[in-house]
């Protein structure tokens, strides 16, 4: 069966994904020796009109209906090697193809990171280091012993129980917490199989130690978390943004730091990427960013590949897919 990496640009990301794996792909699939570039598809038009399957990552090319079926007349798989489809799969689907994303491997380790974060700051991890290194080890001891409520009987705050929110909460679930969860589309009964207690976003910010972001990217979210949620932040809360930067007002959040210099963020996503010089994040000392990093490591790439194996095994065999995505969830996927 006839298969191609596909990408819009040469960069290294498909060498980054597939070479832990790429051998196990060769064992199920004839691969074209190299991969297709977007600008390629008519040099290529050949080739690309007896492939069957397509791997790729990020720089996946969104392709209308009428181009998959003018290109790829045979295709009948896209097996994506990272998370959200939403970019580029409505011209495959809409054309009978079947998209499958590893975002389930994916939010696995941005579960991790993120409740590694929420342990890190209920103990004031990120000041503390901060007031050490600068020769103040007693200060810093006390911030932590005094001001963070540790991890004992705190209150999380979890924003959207999605493929992220829900393994958030139930890793928080080993330890001694209360776990507050806004999210509109869960059912009372399924909060309480999750252990959580539904309240209002008003509320969330207003009890909470920690609140996590784990909203889906859509036009109903951009701007959502503002200056009216910020405000109401303790004064030595935390905020933690593994979703996406567009649900955050920025400016709303660098006000609700200043004005208490308590309290603390952690964002892995900002509105652009990366933000500018002369943004005022970096001016807030009490603002950590890290560069995108949550579900993306050396070895934890191969995860999403051996999710993608698993499910092209399935198709083969003729078996139900557990990754493949529709139409319907599009709207909603991060």
């Amino acid at each position: 069966m006839k298969a191609c990496f596909f990408t819009t640009n040469p960069e290294n990301r498909l060498r980054f994904v597939f070479d832990g794996r790429q051998k196990e792909f060769e064992k199920r699939l004839e691969l074209l020796p190299e991969p297709v570039l977007l600008s390629e598809m008519e040099e290529k038009r050949a080739q690309l009109a007896e492939v069957e399957v397509i791997l790729s990552t990020w720089g996946m090319p969104a392709l209308t209906e009428a181009q998959v079926r003018e290109f790829f007349p045979k295709l009948r798989l896209v097996l994506y090697s990272a998370a959200s489809v939403r970019y580029f799969a409505e011209g495959y689907l809409d054309a009978g193809v079947t998209v499958v994303t590893a975002a389930q491997a994916m939010a696995d380790f941005v579960t991790q990171y993120t409740v590694a974060a929420i342990y890190h700051l209920n103990k004031g991890f990120y000041r503390s280091a901060e007031l050490y290194r600068s020769g103040r080890f007693d200060e810093g001891k006390a911030y932590s012993q005094f001001h963070c409520p540790g991890n004992y009987e705190t209150k999380i705050g979890v924003i959207g129980a999605g493929a992220i929110g829900s393994r958030v909460i139930r890793q928080l679930n080993a330890y001694p917490f209360e776990i507050l969860l806004f999210d509109p589309f869960v059912s009372n009964a399924r909060a309480t199989e999750l252990k959580a207690k539904k309240v209002s976003l008003e509320t969330l910010f207003a009890e909470s130690d920690v609140i996590s972001n784990h909203l889906a990217n859509n036009p109903q979210t951009v701007d959502m978390l503002n200056y009216a949620l910020f405000s109401r932040m303790k004064p030595d809360a935390a905020f933690i943004n593994t979703g996406r930067g567009a649900q955050v007002v920025e400016a709303d959040l660098a006000r609700a730091l200043r004005e208490e210099p308590g309290r603390w963020a952690l964002l892995d996503v900002t509105r652009e990427e990366p933000i500018a010089p002369e943004h005022e994040f970096w001016a807030l000392p009490n603002l950590t960013l890290t560069p995108h990093i949550a579900g993306v490591g050396r070895l934890e790439v191969l995860a999403y590949d051996d999710l993608l194996l698993d499910e092209l095994d399935r198709w083969l065999a003729g078996l139900p897919l557990r990754h493949a995505v529709s139409k319907e969830q599009l709207k909603t996927m991060a």
